[in-house]
């Protein structure tokens, strides 16, 4: 799909609604005291999908990476991304595509464009499950972490219930579904931050509550 502004007005037209965007501070406040806690520091940082790049340009400046790329699929939101002010610096590598995540897994990449902390909120609910399967293995050789969120079937029920707000576009699978196609690839160290299984196990994982590791 190709997220034209219908897609933008029809679901967003109050964009201070939006996760990531309301509260954008508080999920970087979370992500900030998980690292910092773990005494992991963030230098690199892609957002897969960055939308109007509210978050984007918040996490760039919490964390002050040397390097940041960001993707985005919509015509409509890459424009009011590419107003945004996210160098800080003139020494800070900055890349912004028009391009989707199939496409960018799709492009051949040296281990040089692989980044810390990977970025995906609300993104793989639109994805279909071959997308998925192509998407996922790929992030997890570009990402050391990854900063996912999406809604399953009983949290995109209740949107509809409880705040009266449908997307029609995202699509509506159990938990047990993502369970399955992340498990290979990625291990869940705490809320919403996954690693990648490319680059960690129990033995070199910074996060040091094993227990916590599923």
């Amino acid at each position: 799909m190709s997220f034209d502004k219908k897609y933008w007005d029809e679901n967003y037209s109050e964009p201070q609604t939006m996760d990531g965007i309301g509260n954008a501070n508080g999920h970087l406040k979370y992500l900030s005291s998980v690292f910092s806690l773990e005494l992991i520091d963030i230098n690199s940082v892609i957002d897969l999908g960055a939308g109007f790049g509210v978050f984007l340009q918040k996490a760039v400046k919490h964390f002050m990476p040397y390097k940041v790329a960001a993707i985005e699929p919509s015509e409509f939101a890459f424009k009011k991304l590419q107003k945004r002010k996210l160098k800080y610096s003139n020494n800070m590598q900055l890349q912004l595509t028009q391009i989707s995540i199939e496409e960018w897994c799709e492009k051949k990449a040296s281990m040089r464009e692989c980044y810390d902390l990977g970025i995906c909120m609300s993104v793989f609910q639109y994805l279909s499950q071959d997308s998925l399967r192509l998407v996922i293995p790929i992030i997890a050789k570009r990402v050391k972490y990854l900063y996912l969120t999406f809604p399953t079937d009983i949290e995109l029920k209740r949107q509809r219930e409880e705040i009266v707000f449908f997307d029609q576009y995202a699509r509506a699978r159990p938990r047990e579904f993502y369970l399955k196609l992340l498990e290979p690839y990625f291990t869940t160290v705490s809320s919403r931050i996954l690693e990648s299984k490319y680059y960690f196990d129990q033995n070199t994982t910074h996060f040091t509550d094993l227990y916590y590791r599923f």
